[in-house]
């Protein structure tokens, strides 16, 4: 079992018994006021960003509840109920933070709502043609200027490495490779390690997570490493770009931060973030909550929960798209080959 594998283990081991502790929400009544309370406390003694988010855009959760308290009425209906919980939970700006109802999910797509797309699922059809080959749920080809093009749209599922192999080793001749994960929303850190390992020779630092370790906003572990091994099998030497968009979040943010340790050149649009690993709890009428619960860092210690920023900054133009160019691609084709 890999070291990220291993480490993400220990540190939910030791996070669950207090996260599952911190709140008892049988204290709290199974009324407008009670649920605002116990969800108020949960995020206030479980949430792992209050310290950033406060240096970053002034984020003060006590102030949340001075404003977001009056709103709460004994008459209000569970519908109203649900908006003003909501929105509460909308003062994080955090995409892993939602409220499950039988009728809603609350969420908070800001990270890549308010941007453009970068992307067309039209014009990735022309680059991968007709004739693509798919292994391990991921398409690829070679384009006709040899540069090796892979889609990786997910991690949620397990690529194996007999399909990574497979893939590289049709790409053995390219002079460079890219790797397009807009769009990719994440899944599971261990595939997106499984995928970047293909992608070094040596085991390599490539960030740090915590833990909680108390109820106050400050209570967290020391920093533990976050070491990427280099897969069993082929492994890519050449150039390798990584496309990005907006709705590049969660592990596939991960993914992002490893290539950039493995050398790999970033080029599309910032990602949309998500360094929290989430963590679910309840409130007393049976809602869930999901909040990021174990914060992670790059390899300089600092957080990437608003994302990564691009080596070259790249939007898709309508110039491009209407000529059938993906202005991201063709720039990443520019840069894989040295223009």
């Amino acid at each position: 079992m890999r070291r990220i594998r291993k480490t993400l283990g220990i540190a939910l081991c030791m996070l669950l018994p207090l996260l599952g502790s911190c709140v008892d929400v049988e204290q709290y009544a199974d009324n407008p006021r009670g649920n605002f309370e116990a969800l108020w406390r949960i995020i206030d003694e479980r949430y792992s960003f209050f310290d950033y988010k406060a240096e970053q855009y002034g984020l003060d959760w006590d102030d949340v509840y001075k404003r977001y308290s009056p709103q709460i009425s004994d008459d209000m209906t569970q519908a109203q109920l649900f908006e003003v919980l909501g929105n509460m939970l909308k003062e994080l700006r955090d995409g892993h933070v939602n409220l499950y109802s039988s009728f809603d999910i609350a969420r908070n797509w800001s990270f890549h709502e308010n941007y453009p797309s970068n992307i067309s699922d039209t014009l990735i059809r022309k680059y991968l043609g007709t004739d693509y080959k798919i292994a391990g749920g991921m398409k690829y080809r070679v384009l006709d200027d040899n540069v090796g093009y892979l889609r990786c749209t997910t991690f949620q599922r397990e690529f194996g490495n007999s399909s990574i192999t497979n893939i590289l080793n049709e790409f053995l001749a390219c002079n460079a490779l890219i790797v397009d994960i807009r769009d990719n929303s994440g899944g599971m850190l261990t595939s997106a390690e499984e995928l970047a390992a293909h992608f070094t020779n040596e085991k390599k630092l490539v960030g740090y997570m915590q833990h909680k370790t108390g109820k106050g906003h400050h209570d967290f572990s020391p920093m533990k490493a976050q070491w990427l091994k280099p897969a069993k099998g082929l492994r890519w030497q050449k150039k390798v770009v990584v496309l990005t968009n907006r709705q590049v979040y969660s592990a596939a943010n991960e993914f992002v931060k490893y290539m950039k340790c493995c050398g790999a050149t970033i080029v599309g649009d910032h990602t949309g973030g998500g360094a929290g690993m989430p963590f679910s709890s309840e409130l007393p009428n049976g809602w869930g909550v999901r909040f990021s619960a174990c914060p992670m860092y790059d390899k300089d210690k600092q957080s990437t929960e608003f994302g990564i920023a691009p080596d070259y900054k790249v939007d898709m133009t309508p110039e491009d798209f209407y000529r059938g160019f993906d202005t991201i691609i063709e720039k990443g084709r520019k840069v894989a080959v040295g223009k």
